[in-house]
């Protein structure tokens, strides 16, 4: 203590060097204060995004189901036991195969009996030939008889009767034989039809068995269904269009098509055809899209997503959505401007959207170089003018003269 009291100079230095101190951190912090409060009141703090320029596509994505691009049902034309089926569930068919047979044997009696018949009928033909003939050569007699005066007129209308008479049924019996003709055809088609056939209007391909409805023994009626034929390429997808996209569509168009089945597949189709009328229930337009299928994974019935743009432009000035806001019945942007302290309101005509992004007409931006930033948070409380802070990364306020995208 002795010691202490024997160095006062000691003392009165460490109190000065203490409220120099004191001093000093009272004019920073106070200095600190009063540019915190010339600055905060004033500037808004927001989020930013860029103004790009670059090439915008309209998509939108539909959801549908796949069908086949052509289906029917094979039915035989007569009844009949079914005997034989070919055909099942998933196999392959080709344009003209025999896929069911039935039993036949009463449609071979009737093939025999019009052979019969027609035997009958070309055996009266004949029959009626040669007494067409005998009376014809009678009448001659007459007449020569009649010109010497041997026969008498009645003994002459009589011939030409019975010649005229011989004639008609010349001409039956020919009538007669072309019935007979015409049914034992109709006999032996209705024998064909118990080999029943695949047959499909266009040209070649093969087709596919979706459906079995009968086994064998069962007795079946005429146009009874036997089996659902499917075709799988090409294969359609169909999907429903509101009116808002229903003006950009147009056949041909391009299209893409996934499915759960194979998720990392994109089939290429395209629009095929546009149904004309909208449901009453739905407010729908039907739309079938077509794609080649050759690999035969795609199924009827499968869910698909369509993806078809509807509109595309090449060069475009994009914003990110979230940019655009109004003022006075207008829409606009905040357009940051040099140094990124300030903002300048610029209404805009909205054009194409897609994903998050919006196409934009402003002439007094067309000129200038882009990149430029434009505000997407925070616009509720920005005037034309006003003073902005932009935070950093880290949610803390950054320096007024921070990095931004210049023009």
């Amino acid at each position: 203590m002795k010691r202490f009291f024997k160095q006062p100079g000691s003392i009165i230095t460490g109190i000065v060097a203490i409220l120099a101190v004191w001093i000093i951190l009272g004019r920073w912090q106070a200095a600190r204060q009063a540019a915190d409060q010339s600055v905060s009141p004033a500037a808004v703090p927001v989020e930013i995004g860029t103004i790009e320029r670059g090439p915008m596509e309209l998509r939108r994505i539909f959801s549908g189901s796949l069908a086949p691009d052509a289906e029917f049902v094979i039915a035989p034309k007569v009844s009949g036991r079914l005997e034989q089926i070919y055909m099942d569930l998933s196999d392959v068919v080709e344009k003209g195969q025999v896929v069911a047979e039935l039993d036949n044997d009463e449609f071979i009696q009737a093939v025999a009996l019009a052979e019969a018949d027609l035997m009958v009928a070309k055996a009266n033909q004949v029959e009626a030939r040669n007494a067409l003939e005998i009376a014809s050569r009678e009448l001659k007699r007459f007449e020569t008889l009649r010109s010497r005066g041997v026969a008498s007129d009645s003994q002459l209308d009589a011939a030409r009767a019975d010649q005229l008479a011989k004639q008609s049924a010349l001409e039956v019996a020919r009538a007669q034989l072309t019935r007979a003709e015409a049914l034992l055809e109709t006999a032996r088609i209705r024998l064909g039809y118990t080999r029943i056939t695949a047959a499909w209007a266009d040209e070649g391909g093969s087709r596919v068995v979706s459906e079995r409805f009968v086994d064998v023994g069962e007795t079946v009626a005429a146009n009874a269904p036997l089996l659902a034929i499917v075709s799988l390429d090409p294969i359609k997808g169909v999907i429903h269009v509101t009116e808002k996209d229903y003006a950009r569509l147009r056949t041909g168009q391009a299209a893409e098509l996934t499915t759960d089945a194979f998720p990392e597949v994109r089939f290429n189709a395209r629009v095929d055809r546009i149904s004309p009328v909208f449901g009453q229930a739905s407010r729908q337009a039907r739309v079938e899209l077509k794609t080649e299928n050759p690999e035969g994974r795609l199924k009827p019935g499968m869910f698909i997503r369509a993806t078809i743009v509807l509109d595309r432009v090449a060069e475009a000035l994009i914003v990110p959505e979230e940019a655009l806001t109004r003022r006075d019945e207008q829409t606009g942007i905040f357009l940051v401007d040099t140094g990124g302290r300030t903002v300048s309101w610029h209404p805009v005509a909205v054009g194409l959207r897609d994903n998050g992004r919006v196409e934009i007409n402003d002439r007094s931006l067309s000129g200038q170089t882009l990149p430029r930033a434009v505000v997407t948070l925070g616009q509720q409380l920005l005037s034309p003018g006003a003073a902005i802070i932009i935070p950093d990364q880290t949610g803390k306020p950054g320096s007024a003269d921070r990095e931004t995208p210049q023009p």
